[in-house]
């Protein structure tokens, strides 16, 4: 938690301080980082309402008052914190209604979350959006959740209700179907509705998540992270409203491009944090077909029906086996850096101990640089001419080439491998160490 010292009026808060609020600063922190705290602020709160918000001073005293009904509803002490980078009286008019406002640049979404958690005093977190497009009054099976054991409660609008007019067509009937559909194929989770902006979870589970998405991105990385890291998740319906300042939620604030653009942001998110996914199988599946079409064509080519496999053939076999051996491998890679829980690590390293894979990888080079350099030797020795492509000797260099790529490239993932376990101390802690005589 930061420290909290007496300090100026607030910047961007009106003249003079807020009415009803403390001013203070954050010492040692960012010094664009301000917390304005109300004169009836909550002690010791079970649950944080942590909410960004740009200009919304025409919904947040609602959504404020919605927020202590909700509180009362489900019988919890809490305080709601917003996130505002405002140029309007949002932060006013929070402050006023006993809301705690952190004031920070506009710089995402995301990191709007990631400014935030340093301030998050409750147990539990429920966030969303502070245009009353989400009903906020309904928190208790939030906090119900989350205290019989739910570490991450994901809200879903087709578990609840969609007012009409409250989404785009493309993006209620499309965009998220099709991209929830996805996550669930790839991860085997079963989420109904991965974009709701409305969603609880612990303030553990959140500090461990280490979110580092800017921008939009953060919703797909904590769902995925959630996946990742194991949490105990469930669904709670939520209800989704017409936005009151006439837009059609946030999804349409960047007109109507936007559904395709959250969809693609989400897209993005899955290609990044499933990199293991989408390298790992289909390296598999190259590497295999790239085999199949240059093992058995090693000592000459081979008819099948109406079809001869020479070697174009192996050339396309050794090409579809190099990509998918690189796949492989930087699928390997991606797996140990997503894994939360360090047990990938420890299995690849399992697999690929160093003294052996080094060894093994060694004389695969070796062999591979002897039936290659077959080839060398007979077109230096006979006039520096090539063989005839249907000889055995072009077949073999073939097969030598891939054994020393194979090789070499078992070689560098083996370094890198054993690499990941590489640590250093923090220079600070470093620098303060002190010498004893």
């Amino acid at each position: 938690m930061p420290s909290e010292v007496d300090g100026p009026p607030i910047p961007g808060a009106g003249a003079g301080t807020v009415p009803g609020a403390t001013g203070r600063t954050i010492s040692g922190g960012d010094p664009d980082v301000y917390l304005m705290i109300p004169a009836n602020d909550a002690e010791a709160p079970e649950v944080t309402i942590l909410i960004p918000a740009v200009n919304e001073e025409l919904t947040i005293a609602d959504f404020v008052v919605w927020c202590h009904e909700g509180l009362a509803t489900a019988g919890a002490i809490g305080e709601i914190l917003i996130v505002d980078s405002s140029s309007d009286r949002t932060a006013e008019i929070a402050l006023d209604g006993g809301a705690r406002v952190l004031k920070t640049p506009k710089r995402g979404l995301g990191r709007a979350y990631i400014d935030a958690l340093p301030y998050v005093r409750g147990r539990y977190v429920i966030m969303g959006d502070a245009d009353c497009t989400y009903d906020f009054r309904k928190i208790a099976p939030f906090l119900e959740a989350m205290r019989n054991g739910t570490e991450y409660a994901m809200g879903s609008r087709w578990k609840g209700s969609i007012e009409s007019g409250s989404m785009p067509g493309l993006h209620q009937y499309f965009g998220t179907p099709v991209t929830t559909w996805i996550l669930n194929q790839l991860y085997d989770s079963h989420f109904s509705d991965i974009h709701c902006g409305m969603r609880g979870i612990t303030r553990d589970a959140l500090l461990h998540m280490g979110l580092v998405s800017q921008s939009w991105e953060y919703a797909s990385e904590m769902v995925l992270k959630s996946v990742r890291m194991g949490l105990r998740t469930t669904e709670v319906p939520v209800t989704f409203l017409k936005d009151r300042n006439g837009r059609l939620s946030h999804h349409k604030r960047s007109g109507w491009f936007s559904p395709f653009h959250a969809a693609w942001i989400n897209l993005r998110a899955m290609f990044v944090h499933g990199a293991e996914f989408f390298l790992f199988k289909p390296g598999i599946v190259m590497f295999a077909a790239g085999l199949l079409l240059t093992l058995p064509l090693s000592f000459g080519s081979l008819t099948i029906g109406r079809i001869t496999f020479n070697l174009y053939w192996m050339l396309i076999g050794l090409t579809l086996s190099v990509v998918g051996l690189q796949s492989i491998y930087f699928g390997g890679l991606a797996h140990i850096f997503l894994d939360y829980s360090g047990r990938a690590r420890t299995r690849w390293r399992r697999v690929f101990g160093y003294t052996k894979t080094v060894v093994a990888s060694g004389l695969l080079f070796a062999a591979g640089f002897a039936l290659a350099g077959a080839v060398l030797g007979h077109y230096i020795t006979h006039d520096f001419t090539l063989p005839d492509p249907s000889s055995t000797i072009d077949h073999l260099g073939i097969i030598g080439l891939l054994f020393m790529i194979t090789g070499f490239s078992t070689f560098c993932f083996t370094l890198l491998l054993h690499a990941t376990e590489v640590r250093y101390g923090a220079r600070d802690e470093v620098d303060n160490v002190e010498l004893k005589p």
